[in-house]
């Protein structure tokens, strides 16, 4: 019997692959000042947001 279902860890490979290929496509377009400047302050928040989660996350040194 054939089974529609994805396995878990298939289904997290999958969504991490095409989450890695987007995040290669924005990263040429905006290397190439192809992003509009909505979408580049966008992009700056969410790295802001990012590295201050990375901080809060790590033992021992002090979030900023």
């Amino acid at each position: 019997m054939n089974s529609d279902v994805i396995p878990r860890d298939q289904a997290i490979a999958n969504a991490r692959a095409v989450l890695d290929r987007a995040r290669m496509r924005i990263a040429r377009d905006r290397a190439a000042g192809r992003l509009s400047p909505e979408q580049e302050l966008i992009c700056r928040r969410l790295e802001r947001e990012q590295a201050r989660r990375a901080a809060a996350q790590t033992p021992g040194r002090a979030a900023a």
